[in-house]
């Protein structure tokens, strides 16, 4: 009887609604944090068994196809291009919406498995331009893994699909658990396949996970009624109205997929491990960004999209000022102690088995200069959402292609200048304290990204304060308690790593740990008690949300003029 009740009220939890974004967005970053927790562990796993050396590199490579896929092709019906359109054919007709949604599932996943079958073939084709410095016995092992992942774009494209329809309905729940169990997946391939099976060990393990992924969502959309099902005759007429509709996005997404792939490109034109050691510091910096960027902009996308459907463009733009100030308030200080404590970072993280000492260093320094961008990120993810919301694709497009190109002739002409100026090349790694470590070639690559996405933000910032009047006067008061924050925790973890560096032993992992951890409580502690003194808002609403009983927080926000039910 016990086993039923709590099966019975995981199913509950499972098809719980949530309409606050706070609550959302906790739900969000509550999963972010464990999803990313287990990324850690899976990446300490992989650290300690490979370093930054070949293997590694090839497996990270591997990916750079089959993601290319599911961002382009999985793009065309994702929950930012679907859920506003089920809403408004919800509100019509509750039975159109569903043969909709279902002529959508069967085009889409024809198509995807159409793609991926002709790829299967083409792989080792495009070896040649995705790995191009990898040697044979290297890219014949790339080319048996990327055909391996070719059935995670398809598992993770229909999952993508459900999510759609569970997060129309605000049931966040088991879409927030299904990067918790994707990570899973991977963390089991690593332990019991690799051993087994070698390198497709750990692709069969990428597979298991998004498997996971799919399945957890299961429950959810079947308690919606709308669970998808295969049409013989799909209305190709309405799918082809939303697939038009997605191309700028498909296209925005592809060139951040691009972007990715040609990063990885180069680095395999440089030294062995390049490629781990950029995958590794890309990692890191996506645990704030997750549970930052993309729970808010995640949390906000639904209530945007009912906002403008409605006509209510004041309460759309409180809501994106809203997002945009939590991720604001969040981002800076997450900033100044990602990069004052980065080799304590890593090397808690990473250190372990053959990740070494000069790994760490060079790691670090990358992480830092990808932690520079953090801000950047998240509200590019909020912007993008937001434009999506109000049926406008045409800014994130524009972006993102402009963002892309530069960044793809920022790597070779930064990675030209850092070879043949000296000066220059002493003031980084100065700057980044990697003067006598080897490899420091690939750090060009981040800073490249690092600037495209400043560029990137830009564009989308001035371009929505545009269209919006009164979006950019809302935001001094954020940004000035934001980085008086983040000066102050910055400053203060970094005066405490020099004061604990004289009580713990940091040429042990345990010592490590403690200085850095010692010195963030330090520099949280300091940033706390000042967001107190100034009597914060972002601060005082956030702890708010928590001291309320979580599930039945009121709305933060005017309840939406909602065109549905959903």
């Amino acid at each position: 009887m016990a086993l039923l009740n709590v099966f019975l009220r995981l199913k509950d939890l499972l098809s719980s609604r949530f309409d606050s974004l706070h609550q959302a967005a906790l739900v969000l970053a509550f999963s972010s944090v464990a999803s990313q927790l287990l990324a850690l562990i899976r990446d300490r796993i992989f650290a300690s068994i490979f370093g930054t050396g070949r293997t590694l590199d090839i497996y990270y490579a591997a990916f750079r196809i089959p993601d290319f896929l599911f961002v382009t092709i999985a793009s065309l019906v994702s929950m930012t291009v679907l859920i506003p359109y089920f809403s408004r054919e919800y509100a019509k007709d509750k039975e159109g919406a569903r043969a909709f949604l279902d002529s959508v599932f069967t085009v889409f996943v024809s198509l995807l498995s159409v793609v991926a079958l002709v790829t299967f073939f083409l792989i080792p084709y495009l070896a040649r331009f995705v790995a191009p410095g990898f040697d044979e016995v290297a890219r014949a092992q790339f080319i048996t893994i990327s055909r391996i992942l070719l059935l995670s774009p398809l598992l993770l494209g229909i999952s993508g699909h459900i999510a759609s329809i569970t997060q129309s309905f605000k049931k966040f729940v088991s879409y927030a658990l299904s990067p918790v169990l994707y990570n899973v997946g991977i963390i089991l391939g690593a332990l019991f396949l690799y051993p087994t099976f070698g390198l497709p060990g750990l692709a069969l393990g990428v597979i298991a996970g998004a498997l996971f992924h799919l399945l957890v969502q299961v429950p959810a959309v079947r308690a919606t009624g709308y669970a998808p099902r295969f049409l013989r005759r799909p209305d190709l007429a309405r799918v082809r109205e939303v697939f038009l509709a997605s191309v700028p996005r498909t296209i925005t997404l592809g060139t951040t997929a691009l972007a990715g792939l040609v990063l990885t490109s180069i680095a395999s034109l440089l030294s062995i491990g390049s490629i781990s050691a950029y995958t590794f510091a890309f990692n890191l910096q996506s645990v704030p960004l997750s549970i930052i960027g993309v729970s808010y902009s995640m949390a906000a996308f639904p209530t945007l999209s009912a906002l403008f459907s409605s006509g209510a463009r004041d309460k759309f733009v409180s809501q994106m000022v809203l997002a945009a100030r939590q991720i604001i308030f969040w981002s800076l200080p997450v900033t100044a102690l990602f990069v004052v404590l980065r080799a304590q970072v890593v090397r808690t993280i990473l250190g372990s088995g053959n990740f070494d000492w000069t790994a760490t260093r060079l790691v670090a320094a990358a992480l830092a200069l990808f932690a520079i961008s953090l801000v950047a990120q998240c509200l590019v993810l909020l912007f993008v959402r937001g434009y999506y919301a109000s049926g406008s694709t045409k800014t994130p497009l524009y972006a993102n292609v402009l963002s892309f190109v530069l960044i793809v002739l920022l790597a070779p002409l930064l990675l030209y200048v850092y070879r043949n100026l000296p000066e220059f090349k002493y003031f980084i790694n100065s700057l980044l304290r990697v003067d006598d470590v080897p490899g420091t070639e690939v750090l060009m690559l981040p800073l490249a990204y690092t600037i495209g996405l400043f560029v990137n933000l830009a564009l989308h910032w001035w371009d929505f304060a545009r269209k919006y009047d009164g979006f950019m006067g809302l935001f001094s008061r954020t940004v000035r308690h934001s980085l008086y924050t983040a000066v102050l925790s910055g400053f203060l973890a970094y005066q405490g790593l020099n004061l604990f560096d004289n009580v713990f032993n940091i040429n042990t992992g345990p010592g490590v740990f403690l200085q850095g951890l010692c010195a963030g409580l330090v520099g949280i502690a300091g940033g706390v008690a000042l967001l107190l003194v100034l009597k914060n808002e972002e601060f005082l609403n956030i702890l708010a949300a928590l001291r309320s009983k979580f599930w039945q927080a009121k709305v933060l926000l005017p309840a939406p003029e909602e065109p549905s039910q959903i």
